[in-house]
């Protein structure tokens, strides 16, 4: 086959990830081709003989390029998707050339060590309790599965019921104190847990999908057993803080376990002009966070954080004869998360936070929150666009045809929405909020400044006014 040496195909993998990322704000912010398209262009019989890895790079690249978004441009602001920094790229990069298996610290020292520093540099960065323990895993999914096993263990536990040991069968049954507006993928973890995703006690949020604690008190009066809060720092769609300093104290006089959905809006905690908004957030007792998003860590990252290590541990541990033993001061990556082989996401958090250091997070934090409020503003200034939450944080949602009959201004809006992405300026999809069609906002990559943000909201306008 002609195979090139090692440095020959890194090269020209990295020859072409620079062409793409300089070119990443010219053309069309979204795909060039369709799912379908895609297929097709991918789709051939199972090679029966290898290719030369030149050419199966190239092939790869001249393939899926026109089926990529723009996810690292400055003006994608669909899905909360961060930036995937250069930086932690190169660490993402170095990971796999390093193919470490992080299952445990015998077997990656450095990869099993970077977890644990950088862990402790995430929970001073979050203004959390320095006592709790991190979980690397793939996302804000993943990390809600394992803090809630490790509430789901502890809040039977404290009824005498071993789940780790005996599982549900038989087990008292647990109540989940969850917010109307809480993620979808919240939902998922409770279901992957046996704790059902409609079995659960939703709470009245208000008209930015906030908890208030006076209507968590009338739904926490109705609990008896073992129970679990589970609350929002970032509200996905408006970026809202549910009432942590009013809710939390109420849990705990019933006995509740209470976890804080912060995928995105957890690192609030980390930019001073925007901490409040969490406040009493740190009295829970499990966090999830991404770094994928606010970190711009590359995907696949994120951290389940338990105050109770213990109860972390229960939920996760994997023990097996041929597994090293762990002893005092070390720490196994794979008793904080549901995977013994997986790669070694530590590198890249590190890395990123080393690059920006907690002045460069907050700064960062603080112009996206900067640079959301701007676009809102830039919005509203036409009587036909609306936006209904209040901009506390990075999100907003978008009505067009605000002044028309709300089954109009769907149509519209969705119009609008299909408009944008046709012209290809910036890329924002649509979502539903209380029930009403909206186009939904996210500001959170790297490279989105005032600029881009000014640039975004014109070709939202301009997209309105050819509709209209």
């Amino acid at each position: 086959m002609g195979e090139a040496s090692t440095g020959e195909l890194f090269q020209r993998a990295a020859d072409h990830a620079t062409r793409f990322r300089d070119a990443i704000a010219s053309g069309p912010q979204r795909p060039l081709m369709s799912y379908r398209q895609a297929l097709d262009s991918f789709r051939e019989p199972l090679p029966e003989r290898g290719s030369a890895g030149l050419g199966v790079v190239d092939e790869l690249v001249a393939k899926a390029e026109p089926g990529l978004h723009k996810m690292t441009g400055p003006r994608f602001f669909a899905w909360v998707c961060g930036n995937s920094h250069s930086v932690g790229v190169c660490a993402d990069w170095l990971t796999s050339t390093w193919g470490q298996n992080t299952g445990n610290h015998h077997a990656t020292p450095s990869a099993s060590a970077v977890e644990t520093i950088a862990g402790g540099w995430l929970l001073e960065l979050l203004d959390l309790p320095l006592e709790s323990s991190i979980g690397f895993v793939t996302g804000a999914t993943m990390a809600n599965f394992v803090c809630l096993a490790a509430a789901r263990g502890a809040v039977l536990r404290q009824v005498g019921w071993d789940v780790e040991a005996q599982g549900l069968f038989g087990a008292p049954p647990i109540t989940v104190l969850i917010g109307d507006d809480a993620h979808a993928t919240v939902f998922s973890a409770l279901q992957f847990l046996g704790l059902g995703h409609d079995r659960v006690v939703r709470v009245k949020t208000d008209d930015n999908g906030r908890i208030a604690a006076g209507d968590f008190a009338v739904a926490a009066a109705t609990v008896s057993g073992p129970c679990i809060v589970i609350l929002q720092a970032g509200q996905i769609n408006t970026g809202a803080f549910d009432d942590f300093a009013g809710i939390v104290p109420i849990a705990r006089r019933i006995g509740a376990w209470v976890h804080v959905d912060g995928a995105f809006g957890l690192w609030a905690r980390a930019c001073p002009e925007r901490s409040h908004l969490a406040e009493g957030a740190d009295a829970a007792d499990s966090w999830a966070c991404d770094g994928h998003k606010w970190l711009q860590t590359p995907y696949d990252c994120g951290y389940a954080i338990v105050r109770d290590e213990q109860a972390h541990r229960r939920a996760m541990t994997i023990a097996a004869s041929y597994l090293p033993p762990t002893f005092e001061d070390e720490r196994d990556p794979s008793h904080y998360v549901p995977e013994l082989s997986r790669r070694a996401r530590g590198f890249a958090t590190w890395a990123m936070i080393k690059h920006l250091g907690r002045d460069g997070i907050a700064a960062m934090v603080a112009r996206h929150c900067k640079v959301a409020g701007a676009m809102a503003d830039r919005l509203r200034a036409d009587n036909a666009i609306a936006v209904p939450n209040d901009v506390v944080l990075n999100q907003f949602v978008v009505r067009f045809g605000a002044d028309r009959p709300d089954e109009e201004a769907d149509r519209l809006t969705l119009q609008t929405i299909a408009r944008l992405q046709a012209d290809g300026i910036c890329f924002a999809g649509g979502a539903k909020w209380h029930g009403r069609q909206v186009m939904r906002v996210s500001v959170i990559s790297w490279s989105t400044d005032d600029m881009q943000g000014e640039i975004a909201a014109d070709a939202m306008i301009a997209a309105w006014r050819a509709v209209r």
